[in-house]
């Protein structure tokens, strides 16, 4: 299994939304997803159709109570399962506080979990973090548990501006933390092809990976992924129905630029298993 963290402590750069229909790619391409959501607002909770605190067991649940990961585990859709958000991670920070190693407990329970640590054909194949908007305890638990980072970024030039800072936060995490930790690549969201800023945040963002083979280990290989994840209305629309884009609007540019962008991490990540196949894509409801 391979653990991958969403993350960018800016907001609306498409984080959740990258987090939600990335992991229903992953999984449409056969492979076996578990979607773990430590955002308070519980936006892809939502978004996969699971309400916040209607299971009896949440990520709350788990990095506070030591409730195992199965128990708040939920099967959603093919392949595809989730671990719900609650208002109460809002409190995690003083909920642990004074706790020793607090910032590895996700990684304790994804130890000792089954299906994330079996090769059986029941064992994910991806876990995938969807991480707050913000540095804090939550997102630590992201580094310390997972083994790579994607960050979505939207081509803004003050979306560069907090590049370095989540830059230098998995710098800390894989020399205090986490030593496998690695970025994985950054993955442009809310792109509007054609505009002059576009290309040019884009080439400025590749230009600078392409030049960092003397940087730290930890992100000198990352990537900037191929798939643009264009600009849609039906992809902010497909949240409020409970749905993933592949759901709601199968045939749109979000639902075709998810899948490719699936297909690259895939590709990326596990390149020495059996190409994924394509699953047909389920009927909107």
């Amino acid at each position: 299994m391979r653990a991958i963290a969403v993350a960018n402590q800016k907001g609306g750069v498409g984080k959740t939304t990258t987090s939600v229909n990335l992991a229903e790619g992953l999984a449409r391409l056969g492979r076996r997803v578990c979607l773990i959501d430590l955002d308070p607002q519980a936006h892809a909770t939502l978004h996969v159709g699971v309400m916040p605190g209607e299971h009896t067991c949440s990520a709350y649940n788990v990095l506070v109570e030591g409730e195992p990961l199965a128990a708040a585990t939920q099967a959603v859709s093919d392949n595809l399962w989730v671990v719900p958000s609650h208002l109460d991670l809002s409190a995690v920070e003083v909920a642990l506080a004074g706790r020793a190693g607090r910032e590895a407990i996700l990684r304790e329970r994804i130890a000792t979990d089954p299906m994330c640590q079996g090769d059986g054909v029941a064992a994910f194949d991806f876990l995938i973090v969807d991480c707050p908007p913000s540095l804090g305890l939550l997102s630590l638990n992201a580094m310390a548990a997972v083994d790579e980072v994607l960050l979505p970024l939207q081509p803004h030039f003050l979306a560069l501006h907090g590049l370095s800072k989540l830059l230098e936060t998995i710098e800390l995490s894989a020399d205090h933390l986490n030593p496998r930790l690695r970025l994985l690549g950054v993955a442009l969201c809310l792109y509007e092809a054609g505009t002059r800023l576009a290309t040019e945040v884009g080439r400025d963002v590749e230009a600078f990976f392409a030049e960092a083979s003397q940087r730290h280990p930890a992100w000198r290989d990352a990537r900037v992924f191929q798939t643009r994840i264009r600009r849609n209305i039906r992809l902010a629309e497909a949240p409020s129905f409970g749905q993933s884009i592949f759901s709601y609007a199968a045939d749109s540019n979000g639902a075709a630029d998810y899948h490719d962008l699936a297909a690259e991490v895939d590709a990326a990540v596990l390149p020495s298993r059996q190409p994924a196949t394509v699953a047909p894509l389920r009927q909107v409801a």
